[in-house]
């Protein structure tokens, strides 16, 4: 089967006014009505603070006065800590409109002195404590103070229970690569557990014929093999749309598009007719000079190929892992996670269940071992639940205080004689006073720039070089996938709607509670929706996602999500009402760092941005985040961790 006419929804146009009945009939037909997959999660108190707080982009009165702007979170240790919820992104808007710019004068003094507070606990939060506590020598102290329900940042996990059966997926940060077993990040992995990191994952079962399968969400993203399919819609006048199965192996023979798109995309399929130079390490002439254009323009050199073409068909997925499309990416971004040199095999991309979860959670138990029940294997890291309680005991050496949002870091007198910072964190509606000797700046930039008081003006300066976007993570979990198997594909890309691609994965079997998979398994579709409007300067296209993030309710995404589905697969069985056994969204309003042209090695004379950061700790605080290596990777994270806690220990306490 090449091309499949997708049956007719029976929707009206956009134009025509549909009546209360009409649409009644047109949300029950999608499953609209089914509370598995919506709850009321916020009451009437926590939406009058979040439309004060949040005012200057009133997404409240965008929203109409719907109450599920989270939405459902899931079951487990995640299912109040899906993406930023509402109250996460309201503390956060506090910060930013100078709430705390003058404290107020009922402080809750804690009367706790530590040797490093971190302030973030995600990967680089808690690899941060880690090198601390491992490094600084006995009877020191370090706490991690993290503004969400739980743990990890980009590295948290949803649970789905549908027909029985325990569904992991990840929110954001996914893969992890094999290293090569000596090298730093190898013998980091083993510190913390992950001693055997080719993990073993589902087989086939049943009768249908086998089909391969992925194991991350992103494994057939560029590769695009036969059982991939190509979706086409409205966007090419195709009412209803149409699929192409095999689209490279047919050479796009049947597309909606032009001759010359067709061209283009198959030149760029094939990839440069020339040998081409790449980085061979970090700041080498060939990575300098494609720091100095956009990765649009290096593809347009590279592959022959025109903008619309980047624009219309590869953007943003083809961006660098960065967020955006190409054109307002530095062209080096496409290589920068090469030179972090995993180990070089077939089966080097690995994923745990709930993806890097795993890795948060495995620090965690190696931080706190009462974190988590069980031993520190694996599979017991990944399946039992954590102790919260354990997390933040006064006789532990660490300690992770969740639900905590750094509002105020700052030295107590001269930065550069002064002996400890003061740093107020808000928790339950009170502010809460600690004291620190070092301090690990691990969050994003655009709070750090906030939150630290006596930050300089050059490393303003520099982080207000740093762009970020948002992205959403909405994972489908579907009864079955029979539907894509009838079409003859397991992964599948469209140009238009709600994200860009997703594919069906097997599981880890540490996280699995079944063995195989088939056609009828239950599994989760991610989908990873970016906001990328091409041609846009880089700033406006963060700032007009983070507006449409911010304005669109849980279930105004759960509605297109629905539709789409439907448009795309109801001649092949699909059913949203049947099918759908639930949607969590995640949502990351600052979820991409997007680096420019001379984000990496400086443009103009100046230095690279992230330099200014990186190159010395500012009196007693050290930068941390993946940001500053400009590499959307949990790498970079712990990379960059260490390099922090190095600066704190061999220039601020090694006297």
């Amino acid at each position: 089967m090449t091309i499949t006419p997708v049956a007719a929804n029976g929707r009206k146009g956009k134009t025509q006014q549909m009546t209360v009945s009409e649409r009644r009939r047109e949300n029950k037909s999608l499953g609209m009505d089914e509370r598995i997959c919506r709850r009321d999660f916020l009451n009437s108190m926590l939406l009058a603070s979040g439309s004060f707080l949040m005012s200057s982009l009133a997404p409240m009165q965008l929203l109409g006065g719907e109450d599920d702007w989270t939405g459902y979170g899931g079951v487990g240790d995640y299912s109040t800590s899906n993406g930023n919820t509402l109250e996460v992104l309201a503390a956060d808007h506090r910060i930013r409109d100078g709430e705390f710019d003058r404290l107020p004068t009922n402080i809750v003094e804690t009367d706790e002195m530590h040797d490093c507070v971190v302030v973030g606990g995600g990967i680089s939060g808690l690899a941060a404590a880690l090198f601390f506590l491992r490094n600084s020598g006995k009877n020191r102290t370090c706490l991690v103070l993290d503004n969400h329900p739980v743990f990890g940042g980009e590295a948290k996990r949803n649970e789905f229970l549908v027909d029985g059966h325990r569904l992991m997926a990840h929110q954001g940060s996914a893969v992890f690569f094999v290293q090569y077993p000596h090298s730093f990040l190898g013998r980091f992995y083993d510190s913390i557990g992950l001693k055997t990191p080719r993990l073993q994952y589902q087989k086939w079962a049943g009768p249908a014929k086998e089909m391969a399968l992925s194991k991350t969400p992103y494994d057939m993203v560029g590769s695009e093999p036969a059982n991939y399919g190509l979706y086409f819609g409205t966007k090419f006048d195709q009412k209803p749309g149409i699929w192409l199965i095999d689209p490279w192996g047919k050479k796009l023979e049947g597309a909606p598009i032009s001759e010359n798109a067709r061209a283009e995309l198959l030149k760029w399929r094939v990839g440069p007719q020339q040998e081409e130079k790449r980085p061979r390490y970090f700041g080498d002439e060939i990575s300098r000079y494609l720091d100095s254009i956009t990765l649009e323009e290096h593809m347009m050199q590279r592959f022959g190929i025109g903008r619309e073409t980047i624009r219309t068909f590869l953007s943003p997925v083809e961006g660098g892992g960065s967020g955006l499309g190409p054109d307002v990416l530095s062209a080096y971004a496409d290589y920068a996670a090469d030179m972090l040199h995993p180990l070089q095999s077939d089966d080097t991309d690995q994923m745990f269940p709930g993806g890097n979860t795993g890795i948060a959670r495995l620090m965690v138990k190696t931080l706190i071992p009462r974190s988590i029940a069980g031993d520190g294997s694996m599979e017991a890291v990944c399946r039992n639940n954590i102790n919260f309680s354990a997390l933040d005991q006064p006789n532990s050496s660490a300690r992770i205080r969740l639900n905590s949002t750094a509002v105020w870091v700052k030295h107590e007198g001269d930065p550069e004689k002064s002996e400890s910072l003061s740093i107020l964190y808000t928790r339950a509606g009170k502010m809460y006073r600690v004291k620190a000797r070092t301090a690990v700046m691990a969050g994003g930039g655009w709070t750090t720039k906030h939150v630290v008081r006596d930050l300089p003006q050059a490393q303003q300066a520099a982080y207000s070089q740093f762009y970020r976007s948002p992205c959403l993570m909405a994972n489908v979990a579907v009864r079955n996938w029979r539907f894509l198997y009838k079409l003859g594909m397991t992964g599948f890309r469209w140009f238009e709607g709600v994200g860009n691609y997703t594919e069906v994965r097997k599981t880890a079997l540490i996280g699995a509670d079944a063995a195989t998979i088939s056609p009828d398994s239950p599994v989760v579709l991610p989908l990873k929706i970016l906001y990328s409007y091409p041609g846009l300067p880089v700033a406006d296209q963060g700032h007009r996602g983070r507006g449409e993030l911010l304005a669109t309710s849980f279930r105004d995404y759960e509605k297109q999500i629905r539709q789409q589905f439907t448009d795309m697969f109801a001649r092949s069985g699909f059913d949203a009402r049947r099918d759908i056994a639930g949607i969590i969204l995640n949502r990351g309003g600052h979820a991409y760092l997007n680096p420019q042209p001379g984000f990496f090695f400086g443009s103009g004379g100046k230095p690279a941005p992230s330099e200014v950061l990186r190159s010395a700790p500012f009196g007693r605080i050290a930068f941390a985040n993946t940001d500053l290596a400009g590499i959307m990777d949990h790498r970079s994270s712990i990379l960059e961790a260490e390099r922090a806690v190095g600066q704190l220990l061999g220039e601020v306490l090694s006297g």
